[in-house]
């Protein structure tokens, strides 16, 4: 664990990956009011550099996004030893089974519908943002 004083509410760190920029400007705007750092990227690639780099709290992935897809994307980061225990929360705007049971499969917590309100994102981070995580050094 760094030595550097915890940002944010309680040293939460969450990362945000949507292509939207719309969705990471608002999930944004939404977990700085609460308190948190945040980190956001715009695909899958983006989000694997961020995580192995900033070692995050919590992340909100996208489930439909170019190039590397959120389920893909929550697989590989699960897969790595590191960061298995890192909650993932799968976004979309879809609100299907089908989505939410590949959501569970490849590792995410939970699942957020789009558009999500500040309250459900902000619940979200208190439910599963755990900050006595154990980070690897």
């Amino acid at each position: 664990m760094s030595n550097q004083a915890p940002t944010g509410a309680a040293g939460i760190k969450v990362l945000v990956i949507d292509d939207s920029k719309t969705i990471r400007r608002s999930a944004e705007i939404f977990l700085k009011q609460g308190g948190y750092e945040v980190l956001l990227a715009e695909d899958g690639f983006d989000a694997l550099a961020k995580v192995s780099d900033h070692d995050p709290d919590l992340i909100f992935c996208d489930i439909l996004m170019p190039r590397l897809d959120g389920y893909q994307t929550c697989a590989i980061i699960k897969r790595n030893a590191k960061f298995a225990t890192l909650p993932v929360i799968m976004l979309s705007s879809k609100d299907g089974l089908f989505d939410k049971a590949r959501g569970r499969m490849v590792g995410s917590e939970d699942y957020l519908t789009k558009p999500f309100t500040k309250d459900q994102l902000l619940a979200a981070v208190v439910q599963y943002g755990r900050s006595d995580r154990t980070h690897a050094a």
